[in-house]
């Protein structure tokens, strides 16, 4: 698929809403047009063309579709606007200080641990990738022993659950 057919598909408010949603969770079509507020039969024309680019895996359980957003083929088409940086550092120097010298990134320590502060001005929750794999250490723990790349991610926060917390009358 073109990069050009998925903008098109990309070019609808509604297209977007309909991707958030199924991004946080699967859905069947009935769900999704009433969560966007349309009709099924033009929730269904918006997710054929979702679903046309790549953008929406659909799963068949008997007659129920229950729909899903593929977000790793979103994540693809995006790849060419990341922002990408080289830098030389010593074997064995740590993450941390790896990315000091990267501009636009603001690490900080708090406590004895690092973590990415913002990333561009754009303050928020980072985690890091080394070639492709999430690692087990914070990024001050992280020791570099070979040339690789790391991606930063920002973390958005997704309502998962909501708690009602009561205390017990004694």
């Amino acid at each position: 698929m073109s990069n050009r057919q998925i903008f098109r598909a990309l070019s609808s408010n509604t297209r977007i809403k309909i991707l958030k949603i199924l991004a946080l969770k699967e859905m069947h079509l009935t769900g999704v047009a009433k969560e966007v507020g349309i009709s099924k039969p033009v929730a269904s024309r918006h997710i054929k063309i979702l679903e046309d680019v790549g953008l929406i895996e659909k799963r068949i359980i008997g007659n129920v579709h229950i729909l899903k957003a593929k977000t790793k083929e979103l994540e693809k088409v995006l790849e060419p606007y990341v922002i990408s940086s080289t830098i030389k550092i010593s074997k064995n120097d740590k993450l941390f200080d790896a990315l000091k010298q990267v501009p636009g990134i603001e690490v900080k320590k708090m406590g004895k641990h690092g973590y990415i502060k913002s990333i561009d001005e754009e303050k928020g929750y980072y985690i890091y990738e080394v070639d492709g794999k999430l690692p087990n250490k914070p990024i001050d723990e992280y020791i570099i022993t070979k040339s690789t790349i790391i991606d930063l991610k920002k973390i958005i926060s997704v309502k998962k659950k909501k708690i009602n917390i009561k205390i017990k009358e004694e």
